[in-house]
């Protein structure tokens, strides 16, 4: 089984186990069905080669508290071996000897063509998990008749990381709503082509450097002083988005309003948040900085689907073929 348990790491050990957490009802259900063995692997961070600090230890020791059955084990950081990446049809092989199914449950890993992603759904019998068949479903809900008014919100840092999915979602939604560094390099740029009413900040709040501490004051979204920087939409802009998320009757939110690490430029991510979280509408989540904002804001369960893909996500929606589904066989 390919999971997803690519998951934070602090001091050596889990600091949140919310992917482990979502791989346990695959799990149980290949168990529960009466398999020997579940051998399940994942990649965890970006080593090149074998990495100490990623072995897969801690998590391995995570899942067996979340789930202490002798059946289960767990194979090394798939990306400590050079042919995990390459797509590698011998080292597929080494992961396909010996088992009688594939199950691929890594919805977070399916846009990459990966050994453990890709390679081996070609040599044994291959199936979706519940968690990646779930994610398809949910998401599907975004591009297939949607009911409107539909609202996007994207944000993040740069804005050629999304270009695929904003020009998408022009397409598809009835607004756009874009804050965080990647509205003013939209800004600057030619308008998106599609249907779609495309809001950007009227104001943010700037600072004189890009330190926690700095100096900041909320001013025009055109009118930033020199040499300072917008780290945060302004109030209101919250104000706008919130009331165009309040309307709405499908929400998708993928990345913050700004440097939401720091509190004093953390309200227009916590704004969109709790937007999002209050509305009466379908709403989507995905992306692992609007993920972590949700759960330390405590309003995760108000969503109707937290994805655990991020740029998995953001293809799906732009309408790019995923590997890691596409070797999966129709049911």
């Amino acid at each position: 089984m390919r999971a997803d348990l690519n998951v934070p790491l602090e001091d050596g050990r889990v600091a949140d186990d919310t992917r482990i957490r979502a791989a346990l009802p695959t799990l149980r259900l290949l168990l529960d069905r009466g398999a020997s063995e579940v051998v399940v692997c994942s990649h965890l961070g970006r080593p090149k080669g074998e990495d100490p600090a990623l072995a897969i230890a801690p998590v391995e020791q995570r899942l067996r508290e979340l789930l202490p059955d002798p059946r289960v084990r767990v194979l090394e950081n798939t990306r400590f071996d050079p042919g995990e990446t390459r797509n590698d049809p011998a080292f597929a092989a080494r992961l396909a000897a010996g088992r009688n199914l594939y199950v691929n449950d890594a919805f977070g890993s399916a846009h990459r063509a990966h050994a453990s992603t890709e390679a081996v759904a070609h040599l044994l019998p291959t199936y979706a998990g519940l968690l990646l068949e779930r994610e398809l479903v949910e998401l599907s809900r975004l591009v297939e008749s949607p009911e409107r008014p539909y609202v996007a919100v994207v944000g993040g840092a740069k804005v050629e990381d999304k270009i695929g999915v904003l020009r998408r979602l022009a397409g598809l939604a009835d607004a756009l709503l874009v804050g965080g560094k990647m509205a003013a390099e939209l800004a600057a740029q030619a308008p998106l082509d599609g249907g779609a009413e495309v809001l950007l900040p009227t104001d943010v709040v700037a600072a004189a450097a890009f330190e926690p501490d700095a100096e900041s004051r909320v001013v025009a979204a055109d009118a930033v002083p020199d040499g300072w920087l917008g780290l945060d939409i302004g109030p209101e802009t919250r104000r706008v988005f919130a009331e165009r998320i309040a309307g709405a009757r499908t929400v998708v939110w993928n990345g913050p309003m700004g440097v939401f690490e720091w509190p004093r430029f953390a309200e227009g991510t916590r704004a969109v948040a709790e937007a999002v979280a209050a509305s009466d509408g379908f709403t989507v989540v995905g992306g692992g900085d609007s993920v972590r904002a949700l759960e330390e804001l405590g309003l995760a369960e108000r969503i109707d689907w937290v994805s655990t893909g991020g740029g998995a996500s953001l293809e799906l929606l732009e309408g790019r073929e995923l590997p890691g589904v596409a070797a999966i066989p129709p049911a």
